[in-house]
């Protein structure tokens, strides 16, 4: 998985960039088709505001968070990404039951 780190009114240290490739890391354990992913971290007054978008084998995956600090929006993201990834992979999943084939008497 490719991982695409950039902020807005925030520098990014390598403390974040470890936390967030560890709790992404953490969604790629449910769902290994991820191809890349965009986290934008915004900084808003008192506002700290985390965006992701997962590109996925047939989807792209996108989440809002916000928090008290950057690493409570972080946590609150990848929940959020946590459940729409096993959403998706459930939807994916052929829920049909196939049918044995019936003798020709």
């Amino acid at each position: 998985m490719q991982l695409k780190l950039s902020g807005q009114n925030i520098e990014i240290t390598d403390a974040l960039k470890e936390y967030t490739k560890e709790k992404l890391d953490r969604v790629q354990k449910h769902f290994d088709h991820v191809t890349n992913t965009n986290v934008v971290l915004h900084v808003e007054k008192e506002r700290h505001l985390v965006e992701a978008t997962m590109h996925t084998k047939g989807a792209a995956i996108h989440a809002n968070a916000e928090g008290n600090d950057m690493y409570a929006a972080i946590d609150s993201l990848t929940d959020k990404l946590d459940r729409q990834v096993i959403r998706h992979k459930e939807k994916m999943r052929d829920h049909r039951v196939q049918e044995p084939l019936k003798k020709q008497v």
